[in-house]
């Protein structure tokens, strides 16, 4: 964690940098890796400006306060500043959070689990794939090389998605949309 402060247009103040640096500390508690922070402080006439930048694994998170007096400035910043980072946290724990979930039940040994209460979320991976041009009969080809149980294709006659699936008889089924 490394803090600098800056004053500008003021006499540098022992207090206002530790008062700073304290309560940008109480930040720390929401982050698991190190972090730089950035903080501003300046006066313009009567004007009281607190500028807060932190830099955390290539995102940035700045804030701006500006009031009549320097402690308030500074209060008011690092609660923006402490909104920003939650929300970033939680979208960073939402992120990674379904992965994890996933990889847990892709671990498990089967059947340890039991049933998925009905309340809980269904884990659903996404995948995205290029439907490639090619008839039925190449379809089928393409099937027969590889050990997956289905194909997305684009049939070439018809240019509409089809999908080809192994049946457990070994033969092939052919789901084609209804016109």
């Amino acid at each position: 964690m490394e803090i600098t402060v800056t004053f500008r247009r003021m006499e540098p103040a022992e207090s206002l940098r530790v008062y700073a640096v304290e309560k940008l500390s109480k930040i720390k508690k929401y982050l698991d890796s190190p972090f730089e922070a950035h903080i501003v402080l300046e006066v313009e006439k009567f004007r009281h400006m607190a500028d807060v930048t932190l830099s955390l694994d290539g995102t940035w998170i700045k804030a701006l306060e500006e009031t009549g007096d320097m402690y308030s400035a500074i209060d008011q910043v690092m609660d923006k500043i402490e909104k920003q980072v939650k929300r970033h946290r939680s979208k960073i724990k939402n992120r990674r959070g379904d992965t994890v979930r996933g990889e847990e039940i892709l671990e498990g040994e089967p059947g340890a689990q039991g049933p998925r209460p009905l309340s809980e979320e269904p884990i659903i991976t996404v995948e995205k794939l290029v439907a490639k041009p090619m008839d039925t009969e190449e379809a089928a080809m393409q099937l027969s090389l590889t050990k997956q149980d289905f194909l997305v294709f684009r049939n070439s006659r018809s240019s509409e998605i089809n999908v080809m699936y192994r049946r457990k008889d070994g033969n092939f089924g052919l789901i084609e949309p209804a016109s």
